[in-house]
């Protein structure tokens, strides 16, 4: 099944680094009674190096606690022997999503002075784009590490050979490996890759070479007909030519 699998960590993962960056928003943009920007940056910055903090800081410390509260206490609420190995890889990975938001936090400047001198500068803490943080944590899905869902005194390694190497708070966990979706199992649900389209020339997820997963791809011509470089006549109707373009379309083996 699905579950615990590289594709549920990940799940786990952008839902909770969504809610920390959407809620840490709302609190920017004054839109929730219970947060604002973050005050603890109000006063201070380096004189030295002409800067000090200003603007609008934003609070990922509410959105963090925020997210906590909201998505880890109902799997904390999980007991039995059986899922246990399950809720702390999940509790993870949603700590992993939280760490990405945080980890990717930048600092914007706006400078003050005569002609746009630049004497002194304004700077606040901003979140990085949620696209930033998503290309971070699809990394971190890429490399994910496979646990035991066998607890003992912490999260250990599938592999014995690398137990040793600590794991990170940004990495991604999954306990049971990812299910065949390139081949139809109505079981699982899984429809798998026969008969999708694919991009001959792309090497991404759409290419040929990957979503037909290794089989190959058929190529046929399909026709198409519209009408084109249509003109107003005078008066009163529209006059088109009727066009035809052939393209080539290659579906998956």
């Amino acid at each position: 099944c699905f579950v615990g699998t590289k594709e549920t960590a990940f799940i786990y993962a952008v839902t909770s680094a969504g809610l920390v960056h959407s809620v840490t928003r709302s609190c920017s943009a004054g839109n929730m009674t219970e947060c604002s920007c973050d005050t603890n940056l109000r006063h201070g910055g380096s004189a030295s190096e002409g800067w000090h903090w200003g603007g609008c800081s934003d609070d990922i410390h509410y959105g963090m606690s925020f997210s906590r509260k909201f998505l880890d206490v109902p799997i904390k609420n999980i007991t039995g022997k059986s899922g246990s190995g399950l809720t702390v890889m999940n509790l993870h990975n949603n700590e992993a999503g939280r760490q990405a938001v945080a980890k990717l936090m930048s600092v914007d400047c706006r400078c003050h002075g005569v002609s746009g001198s630049c004497a002194v500068k304004t700077c606040w803490k901003t979140m990085s784009s949620f696209e930033k943080i998503g290309r971070f944590l699809k990394d971190k899905y890429e490399n994910s590490i496979q646990i035991s869902d066998r607890l003992k005194k912490k999260l250990r390694r599938k592999e014995k050979s690398q137990r040793k190497i600590p794991i990170g708070k940004e990495d991604l966990l999954y306990v049971n490996k990812s299910p065949n979706y390139c081949v139809e199992d109505q079981k699982l649900g899984i429809p798998g890759t026969q008969g999708r389209e694919c991009n001959r020339t792309s090497e991404g997820p759409d290419g040929c070479n990957l979503l037909c997963c290794g089989r190959g791809y058929n190529t046929h011509v399909v026709r198409h007909v519209e009408r084109c470089e249509c003109k107003f006549v005078w008066c009163c109707y529209v006059r088109c030519r009727r066009c035809e373009t052939m393209t080539d379309v290659h579906t998956c083996k």
